[in-house]
């Protein structure tokens, strides 16, 4: 961590849609300069100071104009604080230079990246950097991935408590949820299939559920793309389309916690469904695209649409012996945007006040194997999520 910082956190990418999402729960919780000295930042001062004022923050919160492009303006940037929270994507075209400048100057990072691909090209350009500067990069902390890592993590310690050990398969079920799609997720979602296209190699990494397991791959997982009655869970299933984000997710915290579910962990991710598809019908995946008319970049739900939303996920630890432990996670906003502007402004400021460099030194991290018990305290307390055991 810089020697000398000005701020707890910096917002980057404020100016987008949910950058704006995560500056106004800042404010609304934390107000400016009191618990909590924040900024936010992107490249365009007038576009900030819109935002600013469209929030309802005070003049006196701190604006920092930095370009994703100009990397001695993100180095900069990066020097005055504790932690930068950046919401400025599609990352696989703005964000490799701010994980960069975060290496190198030891400031932590978080965001809430999906593009599973350009995690693993950041984590192999800068591991070594942020592990000498101290830096914590911290991938995908929103609803991709939190809630389902930390689904996991949790479930698996109660197992351990209730059983004697975690146990060596885990099933992760979308109970319910209701949520809609931002333009900047769609165009995250088009980048990335534009990049399978031009190099087929990424399709690879993509389906790899140890794409993010440097040197360790373990078993065959179930497969999460047939449509069955899972008698476990006690319902039938679909394929959802997080799944593959959020399993080398989940797969990444085992390695990097040192195997404690064990090499031969399996995990999958469905959508719980009512009963057999009927023919014909449309594949579930759990989100509602916006029908004819897609959102475009800056836009997404608005304010009635995310308070609306909400998700509940089930997850069920399945010992040997057919012992099962089961956990949900629920929160009570959209997942995309309303529940994780809150996750991911919690995770950076778990970084800057309460995960010691001990526990957590700098290097590549998932949010559950860097900093899960303070998420444990946090989201309950702070950004409404609930992690509970059921009968």
């Amino acid at each position: 961590m810089p020697t000398a910082v000005e701020f707890d956190a910096i917002v980057y990418g404020a100016t987008g849609y949910t950058g704006r999402l995560v500056a106004e729960y800042l404010l609304k919780t934390y107000g400016v300069g009191d618990a909590v000295k924040w900024a936010m930042a992107g490249r365009s001062a007038d576009k900030l100071a819109e935002v600013r004022d469209l929030i309802g923050a005070p003049t006196t919160l701190p604006l920092i104009v930095a370009d994703a492009h100009d990397a001695v303006a993100l180095e900069d940037m990066a020097r005055r604080a504790k932690v930068v929270i950046t919401t400025a994507g599609p990352y696989q075209l703005y964000g490799a230079d701010l994980v960069a400048a975060c290496a190198k100057v030891g400031c932590d990072y978080v965001d809430l990246t999906g593009e599973s691909n350009w995690i693993a090209t950041m984590m192999a350009a800068h591991e070594q950097t942020a592990k000498a500067s101290g830096a914590r990069l911290v991938f995908s902390c929103g609803f991709d991935s939190i809630p389902f890592d930390m689904g996991v993590w949790f479930v698996q310690r109660e197992a351990a408590a209730r059983l004697g050990a975690p146990t060596p398969r885990v099933r992760g079920r979308v109970r319910n949820m209701l949520g809609g799609l931002s333009g900047g997720t769609m165009a995250s979602g088009m980048v990335t299939m534009a990049a399978v296209q031009k190099d087929p190699t990424i399709g690879a990494v993509l389906a790899n559920p140890f794409a993010l397991t440097p040197g360790f791959s373990g078993p065959p997982q179930p497969d999460g793309d047939q449509t069955y009655e899972d008698t476990v869970t006690g319902s039938w299933v679909a394929s959802f389309m997080m799944a593959g984000i959020n399993t080398k997710a989940v797969h990444r915290t085992n390695f990097l916690l040192g195997h404690p579910w064990g090499t031969d962990f399996q995990y999958d991710e469905m959508l719980m469904i009512s009963g057999p598809p009927q023919e014909g019908a449309r594949p579930a995946v759990g989100f509602d695209f916006g029908g004819a008319n897609p959102p475009k970049p800056g836009e997404g739900p608005t304010r009635a649409e995310r308070e609306a939303g909400f998700y509940d996920i089930l997850f069920i630890a399945e010992a040997a012996d057919g012992h099962t432990v089961r956990a949900a996670v629920k929160g009570d906003m959209d997942p995309g945007y309303g529940s994780t502007s809150k996750i991911l402004a919690e995770a950076g400021l778990a970084l800057a006040f309460d995960v010691s460099r001990a526990s957590t030194p700098g290097g590549c991290w998932t949010a559950a194997a860097a900093m899960g018990p303070a998420l444990l305290e946090r989201l309950p307390a702070k950004a409404g999520l609930t992690f509970a055991v059921e009968a």
